[in-house]
């Protein structure tokens, strides 16, 4: 899968051990930055990565920052985004059954590494559960835009 993948200056150590770590299992990354620890504005690069999977270059994305607040609602004003701001498995999952999500976000002072990486691969693991009535709900927030 090709996954964009983006963060700020608060969460780069943590986007790039989610890098790697995708990168081991064979997943394609497309990495807008930031690549420094220098004080930056997420949404530049939130807004790069969502840009890329609402034009289809990207399957899905992950955004990080301290909170992962910012990020996600950058990837969220995108049309056509729908980013779930993640910290437990159980979400990660049913945010992809459920609502389809095409991008994540994560908050490095939030979640640890470990839990980090769990909810990324429960999250890229998960397939949408293409029952009508999620299909529905979804069509209807995504009228929205």
């Amino acid at each position: 899968m090709k996954i964009a993948i983006a963060c700020d200056h608060g969460a780069l150590e943590l986007k790039n051990t989610v890098k790697a770590h995708l990168e081991k299992q064979g997943h394609v990354l497309q990495d807008f930055g930031t690549h420094t620890l220098d004080s930056c504005d997420y949404p530049d690069f939130a807004g790069a990565a969502a840009k890329a999977v609402a034009a289809g270059e990207c399957e899905r994305g992950i955004v990080l920052c301290t909170t992962g607040i910012g990020v996600s609602i950058t990837a969220n004003k995108v049309d056509g985004i729908r980013c779930a701001l993640l910290s437990d498995v159980m979400s990660a999952r049913m945010t992809r059954e459920h609502n389809d999500t095409n991008m994540m976000a994560l908050g490095a002072g939030v979640v640890g590494t470990m839990l980090a990486l769990e909810i990324v691969d429960t999250w890229v693991g998960t397939e949408f559960s293409h029952q009508e009535r999620h299909q529905r709900r979804i069509d209807k927030l995504m009228s929205y835009e």
